[in-house]
């Protein structure tokens, strides 16, 4: 294990692309109490050059090993299919590993991986895991707020896929085998889902395929989670928002739910009511960075945290995986 002096732990990121972008932005910006940036690296070197200026400051290392020699923890934000290598890497340099999700796409590598690193320190970038809404969702069902659950459902829509802001990386983003807004999207709700009510189990999904080599385009799931009944159905060119999404819980005594990532609202005399403390998702997501960042940093001294296991993770792609027919 590398010696972590002072209050911050050192993170490397790999992947200078969206999601290594965002979190270089949230640490430099927001929690530099919980780590500080130790550079970056990606085969790229147009997407270094477009993130060096940005953030001209960062460091750019000359290969993936140098980055986790360097580095307490290392932040996987790469395509899916290198997560488990890169991690593998990471691990086996006695480093800590914080991989962005899915874990990966092959179930049978992802589930040799998670059985060979059990213990190890790593983690998987589930923002709901930290994010103020779902920690509100958690308190009112603590409350008692729905009674006893009965039923679960899961919408997601787009207007385009991939969504605007992804557009860059729509190579692999809209493509089968790796890309498609199930396991983008509709897996961080399987995520809140599966920390909720336990273990995902698909009973049957309906999934469009009409563009060869493309993702989806429509599905229709029902599953469980933990005996919950969940209904999950997802659609592109069904909304005029880029992205609009509901997780909605019912019970004997009420239903709440989250829309649109940040707002956890409750059904009061027929309305919903949002939580009153409910901040827009552009400005909550980098507050939820910092969040998942202090969680980085403990999870690299070999703290408790409240990070997205390795097993959690594998749950949610196994089951989105079952969903996608793979």
């Amino acid at each position: 294990m590398t010696a972590i002096g002072g209050d911050q732990i050192g993170l490397g990121v790999i992947g200078a692309g969206i999601m290594g972008g965002r979190m270089l932005h949230a640490a430099l910006g927001h929690a530099t109490e919980s780590v500080r940036i130790v550079g970056v690296w990606d085969p790229s070197a147009d997407a270094l050059a477009r993130i060096g200026a940005e953030l001209p400051t960062v460091a750019h290392f000359d290969s993936v090993a140098a980055l986790i020699a360097a580095a307490d923890c290392v932040y996987i934000a790469s395509p899916p299919a290198s997560h488990l290598a890169l991690a593998g890497q990471a691990l086996a340099a006695g480093k800590a590993a914080f991989c962005e999700k899915p874990l990966a796409s092959d179930v049978a590598a992802a589930a040799a991986f998670v059985a060979a690193h059990s213990g190890a320190r790593a983690a998987v970038n589930f923002p709901m895991a930290t994010s103020f809404s779902a920690e509100r969702i958690r308190a009112w069902l603590n409350d008692g707020a729905v009674g006893s659950p009965s039923s679960l459902e899961i919408d997601v829509a787009f207007a385009n896929w991939p969504r605007g802001w992804q557009m860059a990386a729509a190579s692999w983003l809209d493509g089968r085998a790796e890309g498609g807004f199930t396991r983008e999207v509709v897996s961080h709700f399987l995520f809140l889902t599966h920390r909720l009510f336990g273990a995902l189990s698909l009973l049957e999904s309906t999934v469009e395929f009409p563009v060869d080599h493309r993702s989806e385009r429509r599905l229709a799931a029902s599953l469980t989670a933990g005996g919950l009944p969940v209904t999950l159905s997802g659609a592109i060119g069904t909304t005029p928002k880029d992205d609009h999404n509901t997780w909605t819980l019912t019970g004997d005594r009420g239903a709440i739910r989250l829309r649109d990532w940040a707002f956890a609202e409750r059904l009061v005399e027929g309305e919903w009511q949002p939580d009153p403390e409910a901040l827009p998702n552009e400005r909550a997501r980098p507050l939820v960075l910092k969040r998942q960042l202090a969680g980085v940093a403990d999870l690299t001294r070999g703290k408790e945290h409240p990070l997205a296991t390795l097993s959690e993770a594998f749950a949610v792609q196994r089951a989105v995986e079952a969903i996608l027919g793979g």
